[in-house]
């Protein structure tokens, strides 16, 4: 057969290259490079994510890749350590003491807080996709850890859309965060970047005789009999990776609207980390960043000769005016940073980042095949209620899979 893969993230990539042993796979990226949200700078003398990565221990769709792709050997596991910027000052939540130390918490809220932890992975998700986030912590926890812990998350991750966001995407969120040591979280990462994934996934695909071609948009769509006309040319089947509603405005099928926000990251290098020590700071105070997350606080910084910190914003619509300025400028007052000691920074952005993980969300998934056209993404079912490379590594195979099912049976 011949299919047409609309969009070059993870997803695209790893269906295309299930498929491409099998059929002629032509692959469409807008982007001048391959990878999505996991696509990378090129420095100097090193890679480093547009966007802030690690992995989880149940990542085992990923792991297989991996080994598959003859990366698995460099999969290293680091703790990574997180704090609250909070009161003017940072305040680490790793050990014991630190997170009793805490003042925005009561002690009673810190007991509720760490029953919770331990209670998430137990929880049935699908209970809670009716109920907002924001009424299940105030019912559970009280107002307070409410107020003074999950708010603030909330705030940084889905700005004025937060008391939409279900409670099942809340609680998924601090399962798979649960991987903790005394000392921090264990997450995992690559050495040399993530962007050895997207390379060798592209050299296997290219290497089987599939087509890439990056910044050539899907920019028409058109049933025609048993196949589909994409951008003038026939094939048999097409994948489409983009958002449902992208899709939907060049021919695609009318589907439940999936809610969608944008991403802008920050990506700056200094001389000298900035977060005593801490990975992931979450900011309790306003900001024009919702977190601080120093990937030399977490990678050593000797692979790089540099300090690199990402500032990660979201927002709906488009992106705030001066946003970059702005972050730069409030980053250098907060931490003490003269503009001068910035060597370089760069600015990601993505409309389309993810979905917003409203109540009711899980009724909104749709199937991987619609009307005779294949969709997997972020919206998949893989990546609910949460995204992850993991899921959209599962989405990539699972719609692949779709497609033999589909020509088995019509054989």
């Amino acid at each position: 057969m011949k299919i047409s893969i609309i969009g070059g993230g993870l997803t695209g990539l790893v269906a295309a290259d299930a498929l491409s042993s099998e059929h002629e796979i032509h692959l469409f990226e807008r982007l001048p490079y391959l990878g999505g949200c996991l696509s990378s700078y090129n420095m100097k003398d090193y890679w480093i994510e547009r966007y802030y990565h690690h992995c989880f221990a149940t990542d085992t769709a990923l792991f297989s890749l991996l080994e598959r792709l003859g990366l698995s050997g460099k999969l290293e596991w680091i703790t990574g350590t997180t704090g609250y910027y909070a009161r003017g000052r940072i305040f680490p939540l790793n050990t014991p003491g630190q997170i009793l130390a805490y003042p925005e918490l009561t002690l009673p809220d810190k007991a509720k807080l760490a029953w919770l932890t331990v209670k998430a992975k137990k929880i049935d998700l699908a209970g809670l996709d009716a109920i907002p986030a924001e009424q299940y912590i105030i019912e559970n926890l009280g107002s307070n850890v409410y107020a003074s812990f999950f708010e603030p998350l909330l705030k940084s991750k889905f700005g004025d859309r937060r008391s939409e966001v279900s409670a099942a995407w809340l609680i998924s969120r601090i399962a798979i965060r649960s991987n903790r040591g005394v000392s921090g979280e264990r997450l995992g990462y690559l050495n040399g970047g993530f962007h050895q994934v997207i390379s060798a996934l592209e050299s296997s695909i290219t290497a089987k005789g599939g087509r890439i071609q990056k910044q050539v948009p899907a920019t028409s769509l058109e049933k025609q009999g048993n196949g589909w006309i994409l951008n003038g040319m026939h094939f048999d089947a097409v994948i489409s990776t983009i958002p449902p509603h992208e899709l939907e405005r060049m021919g695609g099928p009318a589907l439940p609207h999936i809610p969608y926000q944008g991403a802008a990251c920050m990506t700056l290098a200094l001389d000298r980390q900035v977060t005593e020590g801490i990975y992931w700071l979450n900011m309790k105070e306003s900001a024009p960043y919702g977190a601080v997350v120093s990937h030399t606080n977490f990678i050593p910084q000797e692979r790089y000769g540099e300090h690199i910190v990402y500032l990660a914003s979201y927002f709906s619509g488009t992106v705030p005016h001066q946003l970059d300025e702005r972050m730069i400028a409030d980053f250098c007052r907060r931490f003490a940073v003269p503009e001068r000691e910035i060597h370089w920074h760069r600015m990601a952005v993505d409309p389309w980042a993810g979905p917003v993980y409203t109540v009711g969300y899980r009724n909104l998934l749709p199937a991987y095949e619609q009307d005779g056209l294949f969709m997997a993404g972020m919206f998949s079912k893989t990546n609910y209620p949460e995204r992850s490379m993991e899921g959209s590594v599962r989405a990539g195979l699972e719609v692949a899979e779709c497609i033999r099912r589909k020509i088995h049976g019509s054989t």
